[in-house]
């Protein structure tokens, strides 16, 4: 949405920028924090929304087609969310709030929004026009199972306006992170699973009868309404740092062209990561399960991804909305010691908090998909190739988190071409990796999950080498060190949770409750292993970490504590 600015966001800024730098890292941690925090309650509520769809339509035909549906606009949520705009828009934006002025600042904002509703606007329009032939090219299989390549058509059609709504989402959440509000864009997915689940529920259950509208296109219709919910609940916190809608275009303007300049490597890249989730869903239409034949595959990596994604988004996506701004600032002023002490500290946040959690996913996870997902139509058998996609994908849960972090790095520093190259030659990794272990290696959606980590992994760790030259170093000795003390830790606690998994599993089963009880003994034990072991190896920055993300929490229990008091 197109807006304009007044003083209080500038205030804003230029509070942050005179931080010292200590007082900088710090804020950044706690900034995360409460991104975190954010971000659980729109981790958890997705989690929510996709048990409700595998108890109403579980993993088949339906699902299937309605997953693709929604993979082929929301594709590009990485890319306008958390990719190119972000990275492209925030630290240029940054940079006026801080050098120029709250008008020219508020003026490229409205210049970028006004682009959006025409070149994305446009784009879906495209999108819909054209959708049985990019269904055909994503999902080739599906033209052999009747009724699936047309229902997978239809839902792609309905909802392809949902990716306008996110771009203009997206635009407003950079602008409010670049004004250090963090908690209320971070909360933007909430909102949106809320809608997606309520619309869809009164659309395709409640209401669908009367309106002739099946369970299916119900639940669809409710995402774009979800995306729209997105974006108006952002608008608030918007109006009240004094932002205002202002259409603008000048296809000429400095800024604006600068912006596009970071945007089109990073597009290409973005697209590079798109053209890997494109080729490993192309591949897992084709993929025949022994049980299910052709459904399936697809909803049951659709399903392990989710759970990916609350760590993921918790910490990688949190630590890296919270770091760009800063470094941007700091890259601006050129104040580069505090550039590489911010992102040292960050990726460090990073490992601590992403290992366990890659450990946690592989070892709990057959527990974690049975107590979520399974009932109704979702079967044992679907919890046990879920979770086998989980815990392929959890190998590369700290590679793409750290990614998060270091590809906005480059934006900060002006730099895109890099990471666009990166980017592209990742095509050729994954297609090797899925042709290796799928066609050779028959290791069916376990090797497209491993061929997705080996990316992420391979992009992290040649992407962190080139900025550690590019920068001059980033404190490369301490975080390595920091990571091998927390790869211990981690170990230890793998080795905790494995026996108390065993110990529930030998007394009650493999049955639902068997797995949350499982979850509820072993996750206490395994992070009490793992915060004992990296408090014994002296892991620098525990506390700190521990602290800032458990604030935001605190201050809602006291807050409702203060309410009840008061109500009493």
């Amino acid at each position: 949405m197109p807006i304009s600015l007044n003083n209080t966001a500038s205030d804003v800024v230029n509070d942050v920028i005179s931080e010292a730098p200590r007082e900088r890292t710090e804020s950044v941690v706690r900034s995360a924090g409460v991104t975190s925090v954010a971000l659980l309650a729109s981790r958890v509520t997705g989690l929510l929304r996709e048990s409700l769809m595998a108890r109403l339509f579980g993993a088949g035909l339906i699902y299937d087609a309605f997953q693709l549906g929604f993979r082929i606009p929301n594709l590009t949520r990485d890319l306008f969310a958390e990719g190119a705009l972000s990275s492209a828009f925030v630290p240029i934006f940054t940079e006026y709030l801080a050098q120029r002025g709250q008008k020219e600042a508020a003026r490229l904002a409205n210049l970028v929004a006004t682009a959006l509703l025409m070149v994305v606007g446009g784009l879906c329009v495209m999108g819909m026009i054209f959708a049985p032939l990019i269904v055909r090219l994503l999902a080739p299989g599906y033209v052999a199972v009747p009724g699936k390549f047309e229902l997978a058509v239809d839902m792609t059609r309905i909802m392809f306006p949902f990716l306008l709504l996110v771009a203009l989402a997206a635009q407003v959440m950079g602008v409010l992170n670049a004004s250090n509000r963090f908690g209320v864009p971070a909360m933007a997915s909430t909102f949106f699973n809320i809608g997606s689940i309520g619309f869809g529920v009164l659309l395709g259950v409640v209401f669908g009868p009367a309106l002739h509208i099946s369970r299916i296109e119900g639940m669809a219709v409710g995402v774009v309404l979800g995306g729209a919910l997105q974006l108006i609940w952002q608008l608030p916190t918007l109006y009240s740092l004094g932002y205002r809608a202002r259409l603008a275009l000048d296809w000429r303007d400095p800024g604006l062209n600068r912006i596009f300049r970071l945007m089109i490597p990073a597009i290409l890249g973005g697209a590079a990561t798109q053209i890997n989730v494109m080729v490993n869903t192309n591949f897992a239409s084709t993929v025949a399960d022994p049980l299910r034949g052709l459904d399936g595959p697809v909803s049951w990596l659709s399903y392990a991804f989710r759970f990916m994604q609350l760590p993921l988004g918790l910490f990688g996506v949190a630590m890296a909305s919270a770091t760009l701004p800063s470094i941007s600032r700091s890259a601006a002023a050129g104040r580069m010691d505090e550039f590489r002490k911010t992102l040292s500290q960050s990726l460090g946040v990073v490992f601590l908090l992403t290992l366990p959690s890659s450990v946690g996913l592989w070892v709990l996870g057959r527990s974690i998909i049975g107590a979520i997902y399974q009932g109704g139509k979702f079967q044992y058998y679907d919890t046990e190739q879920t979770a086998l996609a989980l815990s392929c994908y959890a190998i590369g849960l700290t590679g793409y988190a750290a990614l998060k972090v270091v590809v906005p790095a480059f934006y900060a520093l002006g730099d895109s071409r890099l990471p666009m190259l990166i980017s592209l030659g990742s095509i050729g990794i994954n297609l090797g990796a899925a042709v290796g272990l799928t066609r050779v290696a028959h290791m069916g959606i376990a090797g497209l999950a491993l061929s997705t980590s080996a990316v992420a992994l391979f992009g992290f760790l040649v992407l962190f080498e080139l900025l550690r030259r590019k920068i001059g170093g980033v404190h490369g000795k301490v975080l390595g060190a920091r990571f091998l003390k927390i790869a211990m830790a981690s170990v230890g606690m793998a080795v905790m949770i494995a026996l108390s998994s065993h110990m529930v599993e030998s007394w009650m089963g493999i049955t639902r409750l068997a797995h949350l009880v499982n979850l509820i003994v072993s996750i206490p034990l395994g992070l009490g292993v793992y915060y004992g072991a990296c408090r014994a190896f002296h892991v620098s920055d525990l506390d700190m970490t521990v602290s800032a993300f458990a604030a935001p929490v605190r201050r809602i229990f006291r807050t409702r504590t203060k309410t009840v008091q008061e109500r009493s």
